[in-house]
């Protein structure tokens, strides 16, 4: 039981890796990006996603790490609903 639990653990952390990878993305970068690259913000987005699955507190999440971690504040939370809905429509139940 606990290897399955595991194994859907971790396919759910590469669902949100590869939407913040392809679809997020907030330093641009067009080259082959590390795969781990945003690894460190899935935890945050997982708990927003497992929790209150609200669209707006994702939006805000992921603006607040582009602002305040990366640096790299996007013209408009607006840009961001896109990303927030496709994290929504994962299943992230273990």
């Amino acid at each position: 039981m606990t290897d399955l639990r595991e194994k859907r653990a971790a396919e759910i952390q590469d669902s949100i890796r590869q939407i913040l990878r392809h679809d997020w993305n907030p330093i641009g970068y067009a080259g082959n990006l590390p795969e781990d690259e945003y690894d460190s913000y899935i935890a945050p987005v997982y708990r927003i996603l497992a929790g209150s699955q609200s669209e707006q507190e994702l939006v805000e999440c992921l603006y607040g790490i582009e602002c305040n971690i990366i640096g790299m504040p996007c013209a408009s939370m607006n840009l961001l609903r896109p990303v927030a809905r496709k994290l929504l429509e994962l299943d992230v139940r273990l």
